[in-house]
C-alpha cells in the first residue's frame, strides 16, 4: 500500500500574502506598541508573548477590524490545493503561531468546506483589551514558546504512516521544515532551509503546490 500524504502548511505570509502582525502595525500601532516585539527578537521575551503583547495595543470598533481582517489578500491557488487534496484524500492542516481569530475570518467557510484542520491558538477580540490570544494548554501540539508546535503536528502525523508537505515562509518553520519529506518555502524558511541544505522546493505561490499534488 502506497504510503498517504498529508498537507501541513503555516497561515501568515504563505497562505496569506503577509503577515496579519506586519499590515495590523502599519495601519494601527506606533513604534512604541511594537517594543514587546523588539524584546522577543533580543531573546528576551518568548514569541506568544510578545505576539499577544502587541496584538493587546489594537483599540478599534470591531467591526473595523473585521472589515481591515477581510481585505487581507490571500493566495487564491489555495482553495484549489484544498479541493485537489479532499478529492485525493490527503488531509491538510493549518498551523499558524497566530491566532484563529483572523484565520476563521478569512478562510471559515474552505475550513468547513474540505474539513481543514486548523491548529493554532484561540483568539480573542474586545476594543479594550485589545486582541488575545489563549494558549491551548489541552493541545497535543502545545508549545510554551509559540503556542503550537508546527513540528509537533508533523511528528504526529508521520508517527501515524504518513508523508507530510510542509509549506512556509518564517523563523517558526524551520523546525517543522527539517522533519518534513517534501518541503516548500519561500522568504525566511527558503533562505534557512539552504544555510542548513534543507531539500527545499521554492514556490511563490500555491500553483507550485498544486502541480506537485496533483501528481501525487
Amino acid at each position: 500500500m502506497a504510503q498517504q500524504t498529508a498537507l501541513v502548511t503555516d497561515f501568515d505570509g504563505t497562505i496569506s500574502e503577509d503577515d496579519f502582525f506586519t499590515l495590523v502595525a502599519e495601519k494601527y500601532l506606533v513604534p512604541e506598541d511594537l517594543r514587546p516585539w523588539q524584546e522577543y527578537l533580543n531573546g528576551r521575551l518568548t514569541h506568544f508573548t510578545a505576539l499577544n503583547r502587541v496584538f493587546a495595543k489594537i483599540h478599534i470598533p470591531e467591526a473595523e477590524l473585521r472589515e481591515f481582517i477581510g481585505t487581507i489578500a490571500l493566495d487564491d491557488t489555495f482553495a484549489k490545493v484544498a479541493a485537489c487534496c479532499a478529492e485525493k484524500d490527503i488531509p491538510v492542516y493549518i498551523c499558524s503561531a497566530g491566532c484563529d481569530y483572523y484565520i476563521n475570518i478569512l478562510l471559515k467557510e474552505l475550513i468547513k468546506r474540505y474539513q481543514i484542520r486548523l491548529v493554532t491558538n484561540t483568539g480573542r477580540y474586545t476594543p479594550q483589551g485589545g486582541l488575545v490570544m489563549i494558549p491551548p494548554h489541552a493541545s497535543p501540539f502545545y508549545d510554551q514558546d509559540v503556542g503550537i508546535s508546527k513540528a509537533g503536528v508533523v511528528s504526529y502525523l508521520q508517527e501515524n504512516g504518513f508523508s507530510v508537505i510542509f509549506c512556509g515562509d518564517g523563523p517558526p518553520d524551520v523546525t517543522p521544515a527539517r522533519l518534513a519529506q517534501t518541503v516548500f518555502a519561500k522568504k525566511y524558511l527558503l533562505a534557512q532551509c539552504r544555510r542548513e541544505h534543507i531539500a527545499t522546493r521554492p514556490f511563490r505561490s500555491f500553483c507550485d503546490v498544486l502541480a506537485y499534488i496533483k501528481e501525487l
